[in-house]
Order: structure tokens, then C-alpha cells, then sequence
């Protein structure tokens, strides 16, 4: 016999999740359980007759073979039931402990286990009548709380959807899932409120209602929402004793406080969210006791201001005049200034007063008559929570942040924002401290401490950020780093440099310096270390390179191109190895995303376009569709952005291990038609470069890149432009600004290529095959036999490197001179029909080369 069963205590989606498993599986008997809450029993009064449910006494006795457990991973035991019996388990509750090692376990995060089996009866082409479907709509409406529940997922709310398209009622939902309390209920409800404690853990508030019963209540869990509802906890706990039993219900509004796994230490389980436990042989102050302990190992403290703050932030004078603080907030973009004296704050100036003042012509009033003042400000050490409640209070955008009456930042909206959107695991602090120490060697890393040693002692902060940071979150870490100072780059260097001893080389426009590294050097030890500060840019017209002017560390990151760049590890003493991920780069990380910051970037520098190209195909992510709608927007762009530029951006694909990946990403995208579209990317593309790359490899260690040797990526634009005629060639390298080295070995090749047809011929001498090879390069002919895989040509090219190449005659121009023959450009004529003659078997030995050299001057009349 095989069953389907759920946990006692039944909710309306175990009773469902029970219903669309018996539809998936029909040879399975559905078997209610024992115990089951007071909705269920008033539904299946009135509908046990159209549904397939069994009552447990009425199973015959017989050896239950397999088990399938809907929304829940324990069994309660049941007559039949042995070793041998196999078990499925159907949930929505992960990381919970099967009752046997061998039970099959399909568990997914989502609301309700009633979206799983819908999504199944869906995919399976299951027809369902009305009452099936208002049931499964009832088991998803009731464990995602009409999907308002902070666990709801879009696949319940598409779940949902479909029931409805299948005629679920929502008359007979609402009429079984909003029963009014039962006296019972409100008489437990009264003595919660009238028990219930707020207790704070880790910054949190924690509500804990204890009540003792003397009769067992259905329905606890609708009373733990209630008492949610009246005190706006960010956790809710009601332990309810029973005859020596406390059952532990317990709810979230934040993802601090994981309540599944709070109560899995109580032997419960659940949700994030939403879970219960039932503690057995213990009474309520036991409880108590034992679920603080808990709630201070497992409760995660609040976001403090510090971590999303930004600091050297732009403020106004009380002087300044509203129409040069409205052109200050056109160039920011910002929405307002904190108005500061000195390093004290005296108010906030917000874009709606600027524009009031402009309206009403009042340019010339300054900031003193319009900023706003009072208490509008937090402390670093304030949780972000309090952000909020400036903001909503005072109707503020951005909220000054104070310490020790010194003004040290700003919190804006959109900050806050994006901490909810990104949740508040990523926003926690992430120690990366042992990966870092792991991933740069000793006396590099000693070297990167003074320097953070230094930046603190001038009170600056110094973090390494972008492509490094990255690269150690993926598993692989490389030794480039960009170091970046919150404070005076070159300030620092220059201090650092005077302890080491060494010199600094800096640009003071960019606020960049490199100490050189001559006395510091050792194995492990680069041979320079460069600093940037802080900064932010600004691009007056698109295409252009931007303004820089010194910032936060917040406002660098944000300059940057895509949220996986965005992240940075922080250096400071008290804060080494911290992760900054202000813009979800850690979230992109792990979906595989490429994204970028915001709507404009490509539209300043479209040659991101082709570094999200190669990002993409390096990493094998995917660009995410936003960005590449954007993308397709700012084609035309690249048509004005310079060559070098384009060069520069070409040459890094070029350099990647698989390049023909990202060079067919965009064509797929269109690019090639804006950068070049002489390109015509072979079919054989893939194959073709792959060939190169073997072949470049393999070439003798001395030879394959000489001075004036063609590198691997130009021997991969070599075979990109060998099929353009001259003119196509020369609007190709005109484009891209190619140096002279460039352009006449791309030339070249193109020029040898139109000699493949000669060099195929059926019949060919070697001295032919000498004399239309001998005017290219070793490069180029290397080129070509890429080009040419297999036939005559590729045979000839091969003789060509193998022997002819090497052929000299023995005979010289001192024997020449011996005969008499006077210097000139004779010469040179004799020998090289020598060497013709050598290369075709004319002639074999010395004295043979003599005999026709004698032959050949005298037939000069040179003799």
C-alpha cells in the first residue's frame, strides 16, 4: 500500500499539498491526519465527499510500502508503517532532517509546498475542476498570507494565477481562510497581550508571549499574526504550555531574524520567516530561558549608518546664493547639501527650497534663509532604521550623519533603498580577512600594511577595490590590485615613501602616485605600488573622457562600470578585510550577472559596451536583459568614440584566452557595424583561432615574438582582415588609429593571402615558391598557414619554414671576385640564380655552384 500524509495539525496547505499529490500520484491513498485545525474540519464537512481523502481507521491493514510526506520532512507513526517502508518528501521547508537516510527530499523555497505541486499538475497537462483548484488556492493564500508574507515568491503568486484561469472562487477562499476568533481564541489572545514582553537582542526587538492552557486552542498561529500586528516587533515568539508540552510559534518581519533557524534549535523548524517547534517535558520559563540564548548567538544586529554612509561628501556655506547651489545640484545630481560651518552642521538645503527661491526669482537669497534646522541628523552608530525616521518625519531625501558634533556624512534615500532591495545579509559586513591573507604573499602584504598604517595615522581609509576583489569572491585571485585612499593620495604616498625610503612619481590632476619600489624589492614584492584617491566623475558631453574631482569611496565605486567591479575590501585597521558592496555586486556575483550601474553609463563611455562583452564571456555570465537593452540603445554612440579608444578596448578581447567568443557576442549585438563593418566574421571563426593558438604556442621559444614580431592578438586581427581588399583594409586600420607596425603586417598578410592561388598551383618549382615567399615575414607566413589548413599551399608554406628558407649557396662574392668579376649589381643576379639552381637540384655540390658561376659570368661579359 502506498499513502500520502502531512503533519498533524493540519493547515489549509498540507491539506492541499495532500490534494495535488494524490493528482500526480495516483496510485498513492491521500490519509488524513488525526489533528487538524478548525477551518479544515468546517471545509471537509461540507466537501469530503468530491475529494479523494481517506480517514486513517479506514485503511485496511497491510504493509505500507512508500510514504509521500507533503509540507513536512517528520512522520508521526502509522499502523504499517516499517524498516522497509520508503519515503518521499514533498516541502517547502529546506535544511530540515528526513526520517530516513534514504528518503527522497524535493524541497524548494517558496511560499507555500502547494506552489510546488501546482507547478507539477500544471506541467503535466492535469486538468482540475473548481473545487480542486479553490483548494490549492486556498493552501498558497494561506502560508504566503494572501502572498503579502515576506516569504512569498513570484512562482506563488504565478501559481495563484493559474488557479484562478482554473475557476478557483475566492468567495469560498475568503469564507474558510478568515474564520473570526473563536471565544476561546480571544480569551488566549487577552492573556498574550497581558504576558507579552519586548525584549531587545542585538538592537532588535524581540516580542515573547507566554500563555499556559488548559485546554488545547486551535489556530495558534492566527493569534501570534495578531499579536504581530498590535506591537510591530521585528520578531514575534508565543510559547503556549500544555500539559508539560510548549509549542513555540514564531514569526519575522526581517531578515535578521531567521526564525527557522532560531527554533531549530528548540528541535522545530520552518522558515526564515515563519516556524514553529514543539518542545516536549518543558515548561515555559525553561523555554524562555533557553530561546534567549538563541536569540543572542543567531539575531543579526541592525545596519549601522556606518556601513552605507558616504563620506567627503559636498556641502554649501551658509553664504552661497540659491542659484549657484541650484548649479551645484545639477552637477551632482544630488537632491540637497548639508550646510556646514567649518566642520559643524548647521542645516539641510533641499532641492524643493532652491527651486522655490528660483521660482519666486529669488536667485541672490542665500542658503541662510532657506536651509532647514534642527535635530535632522544620526549618528554613525545609529541603525539605519533611524535614517528612516528622519526622513519620514522631516520629509528629507538625505539625512547629515554626525559624530562628536562634527559633520562626517550624508545617507541618502536612494541608499536606503538599495540596503532593502539587496537584503540585509549582503548588507551585514562580510570578512574576507583569512581569503585576503591567503591570496597575496607575505612581503607584499606587509608592504600593503604600512601603507594602510600610514592612511590611518593622516586619519584616511585605504582599500583595495575593483577586478581583485572580485577575482578572490570567484576563487580566483590575481596580484593587480587598485589601491585606493579615501583622503590625499599622493599626500600619503609621499609619506610612505619617505619611511621606505623610495621616490614618488604623481599626477596631480587625477590625484594619482606611484612610490617606485628599488630598496623594498624582494621575490614577492611588485616592483612599484600605485594609489588613486578617492574620486568622482563627470562627463560634460558623451563619448568624452570625464572630469575627476576627489570624492568617497561610496561615489569611486560608483564610477565604475558594472556592479561586479563595484566591491571593495577595506585595509583599516579595525576594519580589515571588510567587503564594501554598496550596488549588489556580491548578488551579480552569484546570479552570474553582468549589470550596470545606471541607465547613462553606456551613453558616457560606450566603449563599455565591449568591456561587458568581455567580461561576459570570460566569467561565462550572462549580461542581464536591462543592460543589454541599453546597450542596443547606445550603438550609434560608438561611432564617435576615438580609435585608440576602440584599439585599446579591441586589443583586451584580443588578449582573452578564448577571444572568438566575445568577437561573435558582438556581432550577435551589432557592435561590428559601429567599430568596423569591413569585419566579416569567418564561419570557421572558433576553429580557426583555436588552430592559432596551438600552432602560436608551439612555435620555437626564440622566434614567435622577436621585437617586430607580431603578437598572438594581432595574429588574430590578421586573420580578421586578410579577406579585405585595400581599400576596406585601409578604412579598417584608419578607424582604429593601428600603428605603422600594425597596419603593414596586417597588410602583409592581406597581400599574401592574394597569393594563395599561385601558391596552390599545380606545378611549382622551389625557387618559385622561394621567391614568392621570401618578401613576408616569418609573422605573416604564419598567418597564412592558419589560413590554409590543408592542400598544396599549406604543404609548400611548410617546405618553405622546413628547408628553403635556410638554403644558401656556398659559392660568395669573394669567388665572384676571384673570377674577376668586378662588385655591382651582377652580383647579386649571379647568386640568386645560384640559389634558384640549388633549390631545384640544378646543382648539388661546390664544385657544381662554381662551374655554373663561371658559366653565369662569363656569359656577363663580366669576365
Amino acid at each position: 500500500m502506498k499513502i500520502i500524509t502531512t503533519h498533524e495539525r493540519t493547515d489549509m496547505d498540507a491539506l492541499a499539498s495532500m490534494y495535488g499529490a494524490s493528482l500526480l500520484f495516483p496510485e498513492h491513498r491521500p490519509v488524513l491526519p488525526l489533528k487538524m485545525n478548525r477551518n479544515l474540519r468546517a471545509y471537509l464537512a461540507l466537501y469530503a465527499d468530491v475529494l479523494p481523502f481517506v480517514e486513517r481507521d479506514a485503511l485496511p491493514k497491510a504493509h505500507i510500502s512508500e510514504v509521500i510526506l507533503v509540507d513536512t520532512h517528520g512522520v508521526a507513526p502509522m499502523r504499517g508503517m516499517t524498516a522497509r517502508t520508503r519515503y518521499r518528501i514533498i516541502d517547502h521547508h529546506v535544511d530540515e532532517e528526513p526520517p530516513t537516510e534514504e528518503a527522497i527530499v524535493e524541497a524548494d523555497e517558496v511560499g507555500a509546498t502547494s506552489t510546488m505541486l501546482v507547478e507539477r499538475i500544471r506541467n503535466r497537462g492535469i486538468s482540475l475542476g473548481e473545487v480542486g483548484a479553490t483548494l490549492l488556492l486556498m493552501g498558497i493564500y494561506e502560508d504566503t498570507g494572501a502572498l503579502s508574507y515576506l516569504t512569498t515568491t513570484p512562482r506563488d503568486a504565478q501559481a495563484a494565477a493559474w488557479l484562478l484561469e482554473r475557476g478557483a472562487s475566492l468567495a469560498v477562499v475568503n469564507e474558510f481562510l478568515h474564520n473570526p476568533l473563536t471565544p476561546q481564541q480571544r480569551e488566549v489572545l487577552s492573556d498574550l497581550v497581558a504576558s507579552a514582553e519586548v525584549e531587545t537582542v542585538q538592537g532588535r526587538s524581540i516580542l515573547i508571549a507566554p500563555v499556559v492552557l488548559d485546554v488545547y486552542v486551535d489556530e495558534l498561529s492566527t493569534l501570534a499574526h495578531q499579536l504581530t500586528d498590535v506591537y510591530e516587533p521585528d520578531g514575534c515568539f508565543l510559547l503556549a504550555e500544555f500539559e508539560r508540552d510548549v509549542q513555540v510559534i514564531a514569526r519575522s518581519t526581517t531578515d535578521a531574524i531567521d526564525v527557522g533557524a532560531i527554533v531549530r534549535h528548540l528541535g522545530g523548524g520552518g522558515h526564515p520567516k515563519a516556524a514553529a517547534a514543539l518542545v516536549e517535558d518543558r515548561s515555559i520559563p525553561e523555554v524562555r530561558e533557553r530561546l534567549l540564548e538563541v536569540l543572542a548567538e543567531e539575531v543579526r544586529p541592525p545596519t549601522p549608518v556606518l556601513a552605507i554612509m558616504s563620506t567627503n561628501v559636498h556641502t554649501v556655506d551658509l553664504s552661497m546664493s540659491a542659484r549657484d547651489a541650484a548649479q551645484l545640484m545639477r552637477r551632482y545630481g544630488h537632491e540637497g547639501f548639508p550646510v556646514v560651518e567649518g566642520r559643524r552642521l548647521v542645516g539641510i538645503l533641499t532641492r524643493s527650497d532652491i527651486d522655490r527661491a528660483l521660482h519666486h526669482r529669488l536667485g541672490d537669497m542665500t542658503v541662510r534663509s532657506l536651509l532647514h534646522t534642527g535635530p535632522l541628523y544620526v549618528r554613525p552608530t545609529d541603525p539605519v532604521e533611524e535614517v528612516e525616521r528622519v526622513m519620514i518625519e522631516h520629509n528629507l531625501g538625505q539625512v547629515p550623519v554626525v559624530e562628536n558634533g562634527d559633520f562626517v556624512g550624508i545617507v541618502t534615500r536612494t541608499d536606503v533603498i538599495k540596503l532593502r532591495a539587496r537584503g540585509s545579509a549582503h548588507a551585514q559586513p562580510v570578512d574576507l580577512r583569512q581569503r585576503l591573507d591567503e591570496a597575496i604573499p607575505e612581503g607584499y602584504r606587509n608592504l600593503l600594511l604600512k601603507a594602510r598604517d600610514a592612511a590611518n595615522t593622516m586619519g584616511y581609509s585605504l582599500y583595495i577595490v575593483g577586478g581583485f576583489v572580485r577575482d578572490l569572491l570567484l576563487g580566483a585571485p590575481n596580484l593587480d590590485l587598485d589601491l585606493v585612499v579615501e583622503g590625499d593620495a599622493i599626500r600619503m604616498a609621499h609619506a610612505l615613501a619617505r619611511d621606505l625610503g623610495e621616490r614618488v612619481r604623481s599626477h596631480a590632476r587625477f590625484g594619482t602616485a606611484k612610490i617606485i619600489l628599488e630598496r623594498t624589492a624582494g621575490p614577492d614584492v611588485p616592483p612599484s605600488l600605485d594609489f588613486v584617491t578617492a574620486r568622482t566623475e563627470f562627463y560634460e558631453r558623451p563619448t568624452e573622457l570625464p572630469q575627476v574631482e576627489r570624492s568617497s569611496i561610496k561615489q569611486d565605486l560608483y564610477r565604475r562600470d558594472f556592479t561586479i567591479n563595484t566591491m571593495a575590501l577595506c585595509l583599516d585597521r579595525d576594519r580589515y578585510g571588510e567587503l564594501l558592496d554598496y550596488y549588489g555586486g556580491l548578488r551579480d556575483l552569484e546570479r552570474g550577472t553582468i549589470r550596470v550601474l545606471h541607465n547613462l553609463s553606456f551613453v558616457e563611455d560606450p566603449t563599455r559596451i565591449l568591456r561587458a562583452v568581455r567580461f561576459e564571456q570570460r566569467l561565462r555570465f550572462h549580461i542581464e536583459a536591462r543592460t543589454e537593452e541599453l546597450i542596443r540603445d547606445a550603438l550609434d554612440l560608438l561611432d564617435s568614440v576615438s580609435g585608440e579608444r576602440l584599439r585599446h578596448e579591441l586589443f583586451l578581447i584580443l588578449e582573452e584566452p578564448e577571444p572568438e567568443r566575445a568577437l561573435e557576442r558582438l556581432r550577435h549585438l551589432g557592435v561590428w557595424d559601429h567599430i568596423s563593418p569591413q569585419v566579416v566574421l569567418p564561419r570557421d571563426l572558433a576553429a580557426m583561432f583555436a588552430r592559432l593558438r596551438e600552432r602560436f604556442r608551439a612555435l620555437p621559444a626564440a622566434e614567435p615574438e622577436d621585437e617586430d614580431g607580431p603578437s598572438l592578438p594581432l595574429c588574430y586581427l590578421a586573420i580578421l582582415t586578410s579577406a579585405m581588399d585595400s581599400g576596406a583594409l585601409a578604412a579598417f586600420t584608419t578607424r582604429l588609429r593601428l600603428t605603422q607596425h600594425d597596419t603593414r603586417f596586417l597588410r602583409q598578410v592581406a597581400a599574401l593571402r592574394d597569393r594563395l592561388p599561385e601558391l596552390g598551383s599545380p606545378a611549382m618549382l622551389p625557387s618559385h615558391i622561394y621567391r614568392l615567399l621570401k618578401p613576408f615575414g616569418r609573422g605573416e607566413r604564419f598567418v597564412l598557414s592558419v589560413l590554409t589548413d590543408a592542400g598544396p599551399a599549406r604543404e609548400r608554406l611548410d617546405l618553405y619554414e622546413r628547408e628553403l628558407s635556410a638554403a644558401r649557396p656556398r659559392v660568395d662574392g669573394h669567388y665572384l671576385r676571384s673570377l674577376g668579376v668586378p662588385p655591382g649589381p651582377i652580383y647579386g643576379e649571379i647568386l640568386e640564380r645560384l640559389r634558384d639552381a640549388l633549390l631545384d637540384g640544378e646543382v648539388r655540390t661546390e664544385e657544381e655552384e662554381q662551374a655554373l658561376a663561371r658559366t653565369l659570368a662569363e656569359g656577363s661579359h663580366m669576365v
